[in-house]
């Protein structure tokens, strides 16, 4: 049995997140499909990241087994197969692991990436790729509160309650406010993030940098492990996957592939 590897990314506006299901379009559902139509067969995907509804994805990854070797063709006829807003951007054959056991889409991931947008003049085209806040802010307090959450390992304040995960310990190698396009990002990366704890640390920081909260009680709400505490109200469209991080060659010591 052959494993795969498929990087995609998408515009998850109209999605009712990544993952399947059940009576809802998702991600994972219409490339389940795109893949039955154009194989004959069904095949259930795996993923490395699941995103909520509405959240975008410039990179992400599943995996899945077949006994067909997949030519290169497959993944052109597969993106005439998908809506617009996905795309498959390779495929790849991938070889066992030195343990012997194939590679995981989750589980091999070293790290995920996001931003989050926040756009402060009203924009139609940027209206489904950030979050409109018309506010002033603090850039300094933005960079001290983003400091903070570096020093934090314990996220449960972050994440929205009915989780099904073992603990709530990140480990963030980076957290950050930047300008960029004149636009506000935040970007993190982490080992692992918790269910809209992305969309939760900017919503709260954010009522830091508008004077709402200090940073004295910004640091109480991190050490108070108290979801209740903290703002999840920072809209989806935000929000992007930006790059799942993988191994050293991970992907370059395999037999076969095909990209765009």
């Amino acid at each position: 049995m052959n494993r795969y590897f498929l990087e995609v990314a998408y515009k998850g506006t109209k999605y009712s997140g990544f993952q399947v299901q059940e009576n809802a379009v998702t991600i994972q559902s219409e490339v389940e499909h795109a893949l039955a139509l154009y194989f004959r067969s069904a095949f259930r995907l795996t993923g490395s990241s699941r995103t909520d509804a509405g959240v975008h994805a410039l990179q992400n990854y599943f995996h899945f087994d077949s006994d067909q070797i997949l030519a290169d063709k497959a993944l052109y006829n597969i993106n005439a197969i998908l809506p617009e807003d996905i795309v498959v951007k390779s495929l790849s054959l991938m070889q066992a692991k030195p343990d012997g056991n194939p590679p995981h889409a989750r589980f091999d991931a070293l790290s995920r990436q996001y931003k989050y947008f926040v756009q402060q003049k009203k924009d139609p085209f940027t209206r489904e790729t950030s979050y409109y806040f018309p506010y002033s802010l603090d850039l300094e307090l933005l960079h001290k509160a983003a400091c903070l959450i570096s020093g934090c390992s314990d996220f449960t304040s972050f994440s929205k309650r009915n989780t099904q995960v073992k603990n709530f310990v990140c480990k963030i190698e980076e957290s950050k406010w930047v300008e960029e396009n004149g636009m506000l990002q935040y970007r993190v990366k982490s080992n692992r993030f918790l269910r809209g704890m992305v969309r939760a640390l900017v919503g709260t920081m954010l009522q830091v940098g508008r004077n709402k909260i200090s940073l004295e009680r910004f640091q109480q709400i991190i050490d108070a492990r108290d979801c209740s505490l903290a703002d999840f109200s920072a809209a989806a469209e935000g929000l992007f996957l930006v790059a799942v991080d993988y191994p050293e060659n991970f992907f370059a010591q395999n037999p076969g592939s095909a990209s765009i």
